[in-house]
């Protein structure tokens, strides 16, 4: 454990640089004390740590040195390959730099390595788009993805979900998430907030001449934690009582994701009155217009019980529907 240790300890100092003890420590999940014995035993190893005094000081590794060493297991190389999805790197650019990458990284493992990464290629396979849904076309996610990178102030045209389209805006891109298929910009905008850009709404990007700072302290994948915490929290607003029938069971999570399977879990045996082989469950649904196309999706193998706001909204529909296709 100790070698693992002060092997993650060198890598950290040198592919970041100067780091104060506590930061080292914080990193490794160790006390500062043990920082202070593992930096000692890198000295004496013959690793030339250098201890820099003062408020901006901290350990650093004097300059040139580099070690060639990784330590990488062979779950760790063939992570790497399962990390190097192929469709997101074409999409920001980066389809041919993954595959000189990959085949370089395979040319410098160990003959067992290599195989076991080959083989790891061969049996998993990521494809992030949901089921009969084209991926969104984003023919300007490269230009944005190098303005992220070179922390260039971006000038856009945006389309919002409501239609409304917003010209010469100038956002600050902070990070890109793909989430289910689908690439959002993260990007600071005018009045110093972070929000969340839907990738293929902006009909023009072009990158302009001035940089920016990032926000001190801003983690992308924090930021899109919560993000993706208050939007759930912010969309489930109430719960509908629903009878199910066995189909409705096996529909229910592929309709609602966790929260099918969440609502699965607390099932009720069906009242007395029922249908057979139905059971009763406790679903947490959006607004009430976005839940009754969700539960329509459900068909006959699902009937709303309450609320009652619901359950005549649904009514309303299916008459209406009714009554166009006569």
């Amino acid at each position: 454990m100790r070698a693992d240790r002060l092997l993650s300890l060198l890598l950290l100092l040198q592919n970041r640089g100067r780091m104060t003890a506590p930061e080292l420590a914080a990193e490794l999940e160790v006390s500062v004390r043990t920082v202070y014995r593992d930096i000692e035993a890198l000295g004496a190893s013959g690793v030339p740590v250098h201890a820099d005094r003062g408020p901006a000081g901290g350990y650093r590794l004097m300059d040139g040195y580099r070690t060639r060493l990784t330590g990488l297991t062979d779950a760790q190389a063939g992570s790497l390959f399962l990390a190097g999805a192929p469709g997101p790197a074409q999409d920001l650019g980066l389809g041919a730099d993954l595959a000189a990458a990959q085949l370089k990284l395979q040319a410098a493992l160990p003959a067992a390595l290599a195989d076991r990464a080959r083989r790891l290629q061969d049996r998993f396979h990521l494809d992030a788009p949901a089921w009969f849904r084209d991926a969104d076309p984003v023919p300007h996610l490269a230009r944005i993805a190098q303005a992220v990178w070179d922390q260039r102030v971006l000038l856009t045209h945006y389309r919002r979900w409501s239609g409304e389209e917003r010209a010469g805006r100038s956002l600050h891109p902070l990070g890109l998430v793909l989430k289910g298929g689908i690439w959002y910009l993260v990007a600071r905008a005018a009045d110093e907030r972070v929000r969340s850009y839907r990738v293929s709404r902006f009909l023009a990007v072009d990158t302009a001449a001035e940089g920016f700072e990032r926000p001190a302290g801003f983690e992308l994948a924090a930021y899109w934690a919560e993000s993706a915490r208050r939007m759930e929290a912010a969309t489930r607003q109430g719960t509908a009582r629903l009878l199910l029938s066995p189909r409705g069971r096996r529909l229910l999570p592929m309709q609602f994701g966790a929260a099918g399977v969440r609502a699965l879990a607390g099932a009720s045996p069906a009242a007395p009155g029922d249908p057979e082989g139905w059971i009763r469950v406790d679903l947490e649904v959006d607004s009430q217009a976005v839940a009754v196309g969700d539960l329509l999706r459900l068909g006959t193998e699902a009937e709303v019980l309450s609320p009652s706001e619901l359950r005549r909204a649904l009514a309303d529909t299916v008459a209406a529907l009714a009554e166009r296709y006569g």
